[in-house]
């Protein structure tokens, strides 16, 4: 698998996990700035969609990676739009599931990447960092869909409600496993999936540390020979 991608117009470079990791970050950094200039609601389907499209020109380098991405993904993209128009609870369900499909599908083929590449390069990186939000990204929408079938799931502290932007920052707050507090499970799945989530996001760190340690040893004595 090539790692670079080039315009063919302009031969440019175009990185399409540095693309990636752009549009994940964009979330964290230019949301905050933006919520008191148009709806938190709007501004977080602008990010996700950008997200959405973005994971799909990732995992596009064969052709049926890109079908099935697009099959996946764009009623997603399709279904999120639409609740804007039509409040409908199964609705936004029925995005979450298709968003929850697709984030998996890319973990998938991301990891299946990451574990063929032998020597550890940039674009690696950024794609094993891409892979940790995904997960993140994909727990939220998981934690969003329970509550809403099951409310009460989790007890939320002052000023929280049970929105997907709050599932998000739980999800992260999970997977590093810091635990504030200010956001709880109460039933037995909520736990289970929040414990689940934590074993996960640590078993990931590892396996992928190991694994990069292990491809740049073995691909030192490959480039002094050289």
């Amino acid at each position: 698998m090539t790692k670079d991608w080039y315009n063919q117009f302009t031969q440019i470079r175009v990185d399409r996990f540095l693309f990636l990791l752009i549009s994940i970050l964009l979330l964290f950094v230019i949301r905050p700035f933006l919520e008191g200039f148009i709806g938190i609601r709007m501004l977080l389907d602008v990010l996700f969609s950008l997200i959405l499209f973005s994971g799909i020109f990732a995992i596009s380098r064969k052709n049926y990676h890109l079908i099935i991405g697009l099959v996946i993904g764009l009623p997603a993209f399709v279904i999120r739009w639409s609740t804007h128009f039509v409040e409908r609870p199964s609705l936004m369900l029925a995005g979450h599931g298709f968003m929850i499909l697709f984030f998996a599908y890319t973990i998938i083929i991301l990891l299946s990447y990451l574990f063929r590449e032998d020597e550890v390069t940039a674009d690696v990186i950024m794609c094993a960092v891409c892979v940790y939000f995904f997960i993140g990204f994909m727990w939220s929408l998981v934690f969003s869909v329970l509550e809403s079938l099951q409310p009460g799931s989790f007890r939320f502290g002052p000023g929280l409600a049970a929105n997907v932007l709050n599932f998000i920052y739980y999800s992260f707050v999970t997977q590093t496993t810091l635990g504030y507090g200010d956001i709880t499970p109460v039933t037995p799945p909520a736990r289970n999936l929040s414990l689940l989530e934590a074993i996960i996001g640590q078993l990931y760190i590892a396996v992928l540390i190991a694994r990069l340690v292990g491809t740049h040893i073995a691909q030192s004595p490959k480039k002094l020979s050289q």
